[in-house]
């Protein structure tokens, strides 16, 4: 029941942010999926190993599968010279999906270059704000930007127009940060009386300063976007709040995970309900293992495979990820996000006593569509996720034991945080993937 009301949530998060997609951002990405092409690829010739152009799609996390912290995980080089060709080209559609929001799309982009020794486009990377792009009924609202890096020019890459800091708030009200003795102002300072407004908060990712922006986000909700103010009351609902990456741990050079942004949002949900004893309301969380986030990357794959002239349907997403809680588990909900639209379109299109697809299925049946792309995730050793002992190539182990790490707003489902797949990298990743689509490179 709980995994049905978080499908009923992510379809409804889906239908009210994706239909209305204009311009280069937006082109098809909310298309009907009422209608499916079921057309099948050309019969193959003897001898042949595969149809001539791919059929399935990679979405690859970063951290703990390709990178840890600086260095390159060695499988990484080998599976990459393995997707690409003579010319450094990829021979198969491949995203980068990170959880990364502290930084920009170039320069993660660029960082990956680097440590894999060929060029990544930016249009293949999908940090945990890119939908955000999709979100236009907000682009013109004033919105608190709280994280590290660049972050207010990360939100104008976006599309939002008017933007406030958190360094922002503290420098207009300094006797808000009152923690770090060091900070505080020597002198009563005068009120600020031309701050704007403030009509929304986005949280892109793990800030410095933790103890001055739970402080000033918190100002912020209670102030109804006036920190400088006092109110009698506790405004609720409250402003909006978008927030990217739910990720309490990660994984760097350290032996042990890391804080994620997941763990700052703990700090503010806890914080918010002990202040005013209600619960912190998201209009969105984005990034991994939100629905959205595996929309999105699923529009940038057939975006790929139509600028090549890769003409056969998508059938299948590998999703490899380090991360149980989030990259296992939104690659699985997802693929049942996918699975549950199939069954709809199966009744759809039977019904239709004129329409002449797929006249194979019986109404109401309760398959899938082979012509519906299924996601399926696959877990590798070298990061938060570390299975000790020798793991075979696609072992199957339980992870129903496994302490939840997710977002309070995601419900638990043991079995969506059990891999397709479990390997020991990136490596054997493809090598399972290539085996099990029959691809072989040209």
């Amino acid at each position: 029941m709980a995994v049905r009301c978080l499908l009923n949530e992510s379809r409804g998060a889906l239908q009210r942010w994706l239909p209305a997609l204009g311009g280069r951002d937006g082109a098809n990405f909310g298309r009907r999926r009422g209608v499916v092409n079921c057309s099948r690829p050309a019969r193959r010739a003897s001898g042949e190993t595969r149809t001539s152009s791919p059929t399935f799609g990679f979405l690859f996390d970063i951290d703990g599968v390709l990178l840890r912290g600086q260095y390159v995980i060695p499988a990484a080089k080998k599976a990459f010279q393995k997707l690409t060709d003579s010319t450094g080209q990829f021979c198969v559609p491949v995203a980068f999906v990170t959880n990364a929001g502290n930084c920009s799309r170039d320069g993660k982009a660029e960082e990956l270059s680097n440590a894999l020794g060929f060029k990544i486009s930016p249009e293949r990377v999908i940090l945990c704000h890119s939908p955000l792009r999709l979100f236009h009924k907000f682009h013109d609202k004033c919105m608190l930007v709280s994280g590290q890096g660049p972050v207010a020019q990360n939100a104008r890459d976006l599309g939002f127009r008017r933007i406030v800091t958190t360094e922002d708030v503290r420098k207009a009200f300094p006797l808000l940060d009152m923690v770090d003795q060091s900070r505080r102002p020597k002198e009563l300072p005068p009120p600020t009386t031309d701050f704007p407004t403030i009509e929304g908060v986005i949280l892109f990712g793990e800030p410095i300063r933790w103890e001055t922006c739970l402080q000033l986000i918190i100002d912020v909700l209670l102030s109804n976007g006036n920190p400088g103010a006092e109110l009698s009351a506790v405004p609720y609902p409250h402003l909006p709040v978008l927030a990217c990456n739910m990720d309490l741990l990660w994984m760097a050079e350290a032996k042990m995970p890391r804080f994620g942004h997941g763990t700052f949002l703990m700090c503010l949900e806890s914080i918010y309900k002990k202040m005013t004893g209600k619960e912190l309301k998201y209009e969105a969380l984005i990034g991994k293992p939100s629905t959205v986030t595996y929309r999105y990357a699923e529009h940038i794959i057939k975006q790929q495979m139509e600028s090549r002239g890769w003409v056969s349907p998508l059938r299948h997403l590998y999703a490899v990820g380090d991360n149980p809680m989030a990259d296992v588990y939104g690659a699985n909900l997802y693929n049942r996000y996918l699975q549950a639209h199939a069954e709809v379109n199966v009744t759809a299109m039977t019904a239709d006593t004129q329409g002449n697809e797929c006249p194979e299925l019986k109404k109401d049946s309760a398959v899938s569509l082979s012509c519906m792309p299924s996601c399926q995730s696959i877990l590798v050793c070298t990061g938060v996720y570390n299975h000790h002992g020798d793991v075979p190539a696609d072992c199957n182990v339980s992870m129903t034991e496994t302490i939840f790490h997710g977002h309070r707003d995601f419900h638990f489902d043991p079995s969506l945080v059990e891999a397709s797949h479990i390997v020991r990298d990136v490596d054997d990743a493809v090598e399972l993937v290539f085996q099990k689509e029959n691809w072989k490179r040209e």
